[in-house]
């Protein structure tokens, strides 16, 4: 607290003297976006960053910001919202020039937003203020190999300088909100993503040609003290993590590829209203998790955290504009091809809707399909999700020392004849599988093995025979097609995001007991949960859930395990899982890791509205594909969420043999990730 008294102090000051001049300037968000796709003498483009300042800008402008207080720093070609023009290409020594404007021109009143996307790297740590002896740096379109002479990596930005500019602007009152989509990570995992369908933003300091030790006669550099004043930093991943660029849909298409915290986050902070910086992350947190767990966990800091997002979310457009067969909106809007929507010639949607079905999507646009009295240009909104796509399986990896035997046969005559799974062929998988030892591992959407230590992708026992190859696939399956329907179903299709504090609080605490599974301790600590835990054998979590709305809600809490098994927590059998208004539940959870594995595993709570004297809707047969089937098959009347949720959540549906029409209620879905760790690391 007393790091704000000076801030706080020259604001107080500086308004007071401009009061006896003239009237103080109005609060402005200024902005400074960096997008770097195209580097000038590194072979290391991406494809991401050109289309994240599009939604960053997109975003800034709909919190407040105007065209003329941003600055955006790309390649010109970008395709950025109407008003909007690149200033200059985002080389060195214009981002700095940036930052130094901003520090002359802004106000203690202005909020500044400063965003990069592009590379990261490490170089070794010349001014002796990095613990693990090296700087992190991020990469500007004109950045070189190392340099002897000047001990760096030429054109690089060090975050010591860079913490000197955020300093400068923070010195003139204003407050300062920095998010990266960039990493500095030097894990070793192996990675065996194809650049086709996903990218690291990590540049290896190798690859640089950096050193492994900086000349010991070099002068040191300046050390960067603690920054003072108020701000929030926002990292897409953790410092031992490496942040990734995903396609959505056509790999080839440039257009489709974004970073995936860029993604997640930049909707969020553009249409959620009244929430806090903690609650934007943990709502990235929640959209990096629903296809599946994230090979990046986000991180923030600054004593701004728990304060509100700057500006006021522009309201969310109720229904997207039509011109024929083109929907202006895809599938950064939950539209993907087999939704279904209704479609009014008019916004204010009078009238019966023209029903049409979406026969392809793209980022932010789809297509139509030609049905008669579809307007010439019109405004729809989504009627019915699609059912979930099957689960895409990447070419099989063999990892070094691999005895697979009969194994990758076996894998191919299975994945054939199984329903709800395919090739990835040129598009980007859902998961890798990998033969490492003489075992089947399954390697996430990035393609890193292990990324969180030996042993952590999931994968068969060693010398696993048919049974349970077919098995582990088949579980596979049906938690992708869950993870698919629950995104799909949120919000009744629309952006839906998990922010506690809302209608339904959800809360988790973390309960530290020392011990293994064969013997437990007395619980000892205990932390309050945003987003993540780290939790070992032993530990307890606990869920509260209280109902703040006036609407009564059905609750589930289901548990995904890091083998792809689903767990029904809650309710049992004998209890009502209806919460009125002002109601709470608590609900625990023991962990086992008798194999003292690391893995993420996954804590989902469904809230569905409850009519009265409705039935209940409970989801727990989501975690039992025989009950889910039954309960389908021998339910016509079922309310149609479940119904909906059943059938997409199982493999053996067809599009064509699903008779449910009609709109979703809302569902809503928080997630919390469930890190495994071994006892006593943590």
């Amino acid at each position: 607290m007393s790091l704000l008294l000076p801030i706080l102090a020259r604001r107080l000051s500086a308004a007071a003297c401009l009061c006896l001049t003239a009237l103080a300037a109005p609060a402005e968000v200024r902005g400074l976006v960096i997008g770097v796709s195209d580097y000038e003498y590194l072979d290391a483009d991406l494809r991401g960053p050109a289309n994240d300042v599009g939604l960053v800008s997109s975003m800034l402008l709909a919190r407040g910001a105007t065209p003329a207080s941003l600055t955006i720093l790309a390649a010109p070609d970008v395709r950025l919202a109407e008003g909007l023009t690149v200033a200059e290409a985002p080389r060195r020594a214009a981002i700095l020039a940036a930052l130094d404007r901003l520090a002359a021109e802004v106000t203690a009143e202005d909020t500044v937003v400063f965003y990069f996307s592009g590379h990261g790297s490490q170089m070794p740590d010349a001014s002796g203020d990095e613990a693990g002896g090296y700087d992190e740096i991020l990469l500007p379109s004109d950045a070189k190999n190392w340099k002897g002479a000047i001990g760096g990596v030429e054109n690089a930005l060090i975050d010591d300088e860079l913490a000197l500019k955020m300093q400068a602007i923070l010195d003139t009152g204003a407050e300062l909100v920095a998010i990266l989509d960039a990493c500095h990570s030097a894990t070793g995992f192996r990675a065996l993503n194809d650049p086709a369908v996903s990218a690291a933003r990590y540049i290896d300091p190798a690859a640089l040609g950096v050193p492994g030790a900086v000349a010991g006669d070099s002068e040191p550099g300046r050390i960067a003290p603690p920054l003072e004043g108020r701000f929030v930093f926002l990292y897409s991943s953790q410092s031992d993590q490496r942040s990734f660029e995903y396609p959505l849909g056509d790999p080839a298409d440039p257009h489709s590829w974004y970073g995936d915290f860029t993604r997640a986050l930049m909707p969020v902070l553009g249409g959620a209203p009244g929430l806090s910086w903690s609650q934007a992350l943990m709502a990235a947190v929640d959209g990096m998790a629903k296809d599946g767990p994230a090979a990046q966990t986000p991180d923030a800091e600054g004593p701004l955290l728990e304060e509100a997002v700057f500006g006021a979310a522009a309201p969310p457009a109720p229904v997207w504009p039509t011109e024929g067969a083109t929907l202006r909106a895809g599938l950064l809007n939950g539209i993907a091809a087999g939704a279904e929507v209704a479609v009014h010639a008019d916004a204010a949607a009078k009238g019966d809707p023209v029903l049409a079905e979406v026969t392809e999507a793209k980022a932010a646009s789809a297509t139509l399909a030609r049905t008669p009295g579809l307007p010439a240009s019109g405004y729809a909104k989504l009627h019915r999700p699609a059912l979930p796509a099957p689960l895409r399986l990447g070419a099989p990896a063999m990892a070094e020392g691999a005895r697979p035997g009969d194994l990758p046969a076996l894998l191919e005559e299975l994945t054939a004849g199984l329903d709800g799974i395919t090739p990835a062929g040129d598009g980007a998988p859902d998961l890798v599988p990998v033969f490492t030892g003489t075992t089947l591992a399954l390697a996430g959407r990035d393609g890193v093995l292990d990324g969180l230590g030996a042993g952590s992708s999931p994968r068969l026992a060693p010398d696993a025979g048919r049974p349970e190859m077919a098995a582990f696939l088949d579980r596979a399956v049906r938690t992708h097609r869950l993870r698919r329907a629950l995104a799909a179903a949120e919000g009744g299709g629309q952006a839906a995001f998990a922010l506690p504090g809302t209608a339904l609080k959800v809360g988790l605490t973390h309960v530290d007991v020392p011990g293994g599974d064969a013997a437990c301790g007395t619980p000892g600590a205990e932390t309050t949960v945003a987003g993540e835990a780290r939790a070992s054998a032993c530990d307890q979590l606990w869920l509260s859930v209280a109902n703040n709305s006036k609407t009564a809600r059905d609750i589930t809490v289901l548990y995904i395990d890091r083998d792809f098994g689903v767990t029904a927590i809650y309710p049992d059998a004998a209890l009502s899982n209806r919460l009125t208004f002002g109601e709470t539940e608590e609900i625990g959870v023991l962990i086992t890791n008798r194999a003292e594995v690391p893995g993420q595993e996954e804590l989902v709570v469904l809230s569905a509205p409850a009519a009265q004297g409705a039935p209940r809707t409970v989801l727990t047969a989501l975690a039992d594909p025989v009950q889910m089937r039954d309960l389908r098959e021998g339910a016509p009347d079922m309310p149609a969420l479940e119904q909906w949720l059943f059938a997409a959540a199982d493999p053996e549906i067809r599009m064509r043999n699903f008779s449910f029409r009609g709109a979703l209620p809302a569902l809503e879905v928080t997630r919390f990730r469930i890190t495994l760790v071994p006892t006593g690391t943590r």
